[in-house]
């Protein structure tokens, strides 16, 4: 087997989805579309070792007769954090099962340097193959014929096996597909569990509602003896980021950003959402007081401290805190006005354009076995992979979701996904400051999205 290699383009920062859509996986979504992160760090940790693998067969076997090297860029890897090992371990049983096929990884961070870096690589159609993204970045690049449509390699029993509307949502020009789902990201709020016992606050019901939320969250503001302040709520709030939006857009369920070709958050009952979520802050008092401006480090750094008893996040934080040892659950969002919402994103991976059809295949194969349940098989939960391959909530029937991410698959049936569309960085980033006013009580939340409204139009119209 060939010498497996790796590159790092870059730190992981706070994700955007997202993430990408966000945002994620425990490294890097998301949330911009919702993408998890992984913590800023000053050094790459030293790799875990990558034991050998005997070759199985199945998915893990390409077809494609390829010989040479393939090229992955992969979103938030660094060499040594728990979202590169388990990519680590699943590229070393694809090499084994395709010993004429070696994989070099690159890694690069969910910020305006990773992507910048990950544009060029693809526009140059040199050093990379296929890619780990934020489905949020897939239209652009799919407008530039950058990016290979996969319905010649879909088998039928991957239309099967993938969940048709994450296979819908990638379908963006002569309704082609263009990228492998590998999961799907949904918001949660999670809970410090031992925080609600310090303060002597029993657990709410699952099928709790805003007011519930609200009061629990009071409860959970306090003082500790000495003299610490602990907070009921936090959550990140950054250009791109969603990890808060389904606490207000849940005021109706005409509430999405883009509504029959018009900007959809001008109208009274966005208003009210942004207005009574803002109340968190202005209200209720049960945020710290830099709420809306704070890293997404701090709001994850907060929660585990248990300086904040409950944050709303993406399902990639749930393996930190499980391999941290954090005793938490993961509750849905409330509902509000009978309407129960969570937002996020998809994962995909997806394969650079290139005339080399061979490789094409191959990089196909490659980015199927990644988005499959033998991947999870061959990569289990264990010390350096807390849960395992990071497929979950997976867009795949197939994949089996193993706790703690098990507890985000009922929210999928209401999850709604950030729109794939070339306006949707642009029409985050102009959303952003006018969001934040809002949660600062600076800007009326009608007159802040009615200012934008036009500059919000003329992107979604050109788009």
């Amino acid at each position: 087997m060939r010498k497996h290699s790796s590159t790092v383009v870059g730190l992981a920062t706070a994700m955007a989805v997202l993430a990408a859509a966000c945002a994620a996986p425990p490294a890097a979504a998301p949330q911009a579309p919702a993408q998890p992160a992984q913590p800023a760090a000053t050094e790459a940790p030293a790799p875990a070792p990558v034991p050998a693998a005997s070759p199985k067969g199945g998915l893990r076997k390409s077809n494609s007769d390829y010989k040479g090297t393939l090229n992955l860029w992969v979103l938030g890897y660094t060499p040594g954090n728990q979202f590169a090992n388990p990519f680590d371990l699943a590229i070393a049983q694809f090499e084994a099962d395709n010993p004429d096929i070696n994989v070099e990884i690159t890694g690069y961070p969910p910020n305006d340097e990773g992507f910048t870096k990950l544009t060029t690589a693809l526009q140059s159609g040199q050093g990379i193959d296929l890619l780990r993204l934020p489905s949020d970045r897939l239209p652009a690049f799919v407008k530039d014929d950058l990016i290979a449509p996969i319905d010649d390699y879909l088998t039928d029993a991957d239309k099967a096996d993938i969940l048709p509307n994450t296979l819908d949502a990638v379908r963006l020009k002569d309704g082609k597909a263009y990228a492998w789902p590998l999961w799907v990201v949904p918001m949660g709020i999670y809970l410090n569990l031992d925080v609600f016992q310090e303060a002597g606050v029993e657990l709410p019901s699952k099928d709790w509602t805003w007011e519930e939320f609200v009061e629990t969250a009071k409860k959970l503001t306090f003082q500790r003896a000495n003299g610490e302040q602990v907070y009921g709520f936090s959550g990140f709030i950054d250009p791109g980021v969603i990890n808060t939006w389904g606490l207000w857009m849940n005021e109706d369920p005409s509430i999405r950003p883009i509504v029959d070709g018009k900007f959809g958050f001008d109208n009274e009952k966005a208003a009210a959402g942004l207005k009574r979520f803002a109340e968190l802050a202005l209200v209720h008092k049960v945020t710290p007081p830099d709420f809306g401006s704070q890293k997404d480090a701090d709001v994850k750094g907060g929660f585990k401290n248990k300086q904040y008893a409950m944050i709303v996040d993406a399902t990639g934080f749930s393996p930190q805190l499980k391999a941290d040892k954090i005793n938490f659950a993961i509750y849905p969002l409330p509902s509000q006005n009978g309407n129960r919402l969570t937002v996020g994103a998809i994962g995909l991976i997806a394969v650079a354009a290139t005339n080399d059809k061979a490789k094409e295949r191959a990089a196909m194969d490659l980015a199927r076995y990644l988005t499959s349940a033998e991947v999870q098989e061959d990569v289990p939960p264990s010390e350096t992979a807390a849960t395992g391959f990071y497929l979950a909530p997976a867009a795949r029937r197939s994949v089996k979701v193993a706790p703690p991410l098990d507890q985000f698959v009922p929210m999928l049936d209401y999850m709604w996904i950030t729109p794939l569309t070339p306006a949707w960085p642009k029409l985050t980033r102009l959303f952003h400051p006018e969001y934040q006013n809002i949660i600062f009580g600076k800007a009326d939340p009608a007159e802040a999205m009615a200012k934008i409204a036009p500059e919000a139009n003329a992107l979604i119209a050109g788009q």
